[in-house]
């Protein structure tokens, strides 16, 4: 038999009554002489307690520093869609599960925007217009594919699918990361070593030398010649330093300069390969999602064009989809641009001849993941130790060029002594 938990009038424990229906808990209530205000069955009231808490678990695992901005981070975002879509799947109404993801958040500007969210939803909006109306919380990304969610009444499915590409998202952002950070501070401790050995020890030891030998051996006048310049020029090496970057920053706001460096970036040996391998792994994960959620695939193209983060791969996206609005397949202009590994084309045709090509992408997705992972790990593996080399190869030029006047002084010396 059913139970149903009851809260009544005066408050106290609420009672739990069985009884064949939710009418029937009422009279049997009333007989007992008590007022009831809220007559739930059992299973509604604890899915209701559980998902509350699971949610609270997910938002726990999930924050982080918002500055007071309202902008959710990478981790926020997914965590809120998976927040929200554990809670449609439990059964929860939509204003609730919102309400309940709200009052989790750590951040008032946070709390502010869930707010915005939930009264446009109590409104009459759908919940993919509630997301456009709110940037801080959700991209175009997202807005399409619940939009798409809403209309092929598969909300909670499509939220799952969204929460799952926005935590891979997250997952590769951190691995590239930690792929970079370790070969970066790398570098800038090289560069630190040899502008220290060349500028204040090396002058130092050949301060002797330079007075005792007439003809310094090349190596050493290339070493002194940086060192001065080094310290007579500093300043000016800064403002030159300063005006670069601020040059490159201009440059790569231009269209044409993005396009430059960003093809540039994809020529470079290691950086540009796992540069490569990361955007195709994004725009095979999000274009088969995409198709998957009920997104056409012209859509579905120009939504993934916006996170390629890449100008190069952009333009060969815009060539991809004009070309396909004009009959062809999507393979054949995917090949043809050359950007996209051949094992990626030949999946797409297949799926396109089969009719799966929203399955063979997923398949595709996680091949290309796989492979993104063996770049990262090999520019790991080989990136430092280049690093190394390189520094060893000019710290030994530094050397040398001490050395060779020290031994020209022991000749000198010993031909006086002679």
């Amino acid at each position: 038999m059913p139970s149903f938990r009851v809260q009544c009038a005066g408050g106290g424990d609420a009672p739990i009554i069985d009884a064949p229906t939710r009418a029937a808990a009422i009279r049997e209530v009333s007989r007992r002489g008590l007022t009831p205000l809220v007559v739930e069955p059992m299973d509604a009231f604890t899915a209701s307690k559980s998902v509350a808490a699971e949610i609270g678990e997910q938002a726990k695992t999930a924050r982080g520093f918002s500055f007071g901005s309202g902008r959710f981070s990478g981790t926020q975002r997914a965590a809120v869609v998976r927040e929200l879509a554990t809670g449609l799947d439990a059964g929860l109404p939509l204003v609730q599960a919102l309400r309940l993801i709200a009052r989790q958040r750590s951040s008032k500007a946070q709390r502010a925007v869930m707010e915005r969210v939930i009264e446009k939803v109590e409104a009459g909006r759908g919940l993919g217009d509630a997301f456009e109306a709110a940037p801080e919380l959700a991209n175009d990304l997202s807005v399409s594919m619940v939009r798409a969610g809403e209309a092929s009444g598969r909300l909670g499915e499509v939220l799952g699918q969204l929460a799952d590409l926005l935590e891979r998202d997250v997952r590769l952002r951190r691995a590239l990361v930690g792929a970079t950070t370790y070969p970066g501070l790398l570098m800038i401790l090289c560069l630190a070593s040899i502008v220290l050995v060349s500028t204040v020890i090396a002058p130092k030891i050949l301060e002797e030398a330079a007075g005792a030998i007439d003809n310094l051996p090349w190596p050493t006048l290339v070493v002194q010649a940086f060192a001065n310049l080094v310290l007579g020029w500093w300043w000016l090496i800064l403002a030159l330093l300063g005006l670069a970057i601020a040059g490159f920053i201009a440059i790569r706001r231009s269209d044409e300069g993005r396009l430059s460096a960003d093809k540039a970036l994809l020529a470079t040996p290691l950086i540009g390969l796992l540069a490569r391998d990361v955007a195709v792994s994004r725009f095979t994960r999000t274009l088969g999602t995409l198709t998957g959620s009920g997104i056409s695939l012209l859509q579905a193209l120009r939504i993934t064009r916006a996170t390629l983060n890449n100008k190069a791969l952009e333009n060969v996206i815009d060539d991809v989809v004009r070309q396909v609005s004009q009959g062809k397949t999507l393979a054949a202009p995917m090949e043809e641009c050359g950007y996209f590994p051949p094992m990626l084309v030949q999946i797409v045709a297949m799926g396109e001849r089969s009719g799966r090509l929203e399955e063979l992408l997923g398949h595709a997705a996680r091949a290309m993941e796989e492979r993104t992972e063996a770049t990262l790990k090999m520019v790991t593996t080989l990136l430092p130790p280049l690093l190394v080399v390189m520094m060893a190869g000019v710290v030994g030029f530094i050397v040398l060029a001490i050395l060779l006047p020290m031994l020209e002084l022991q000749d000198v010396a010993g031909n006086a002594m002679g």
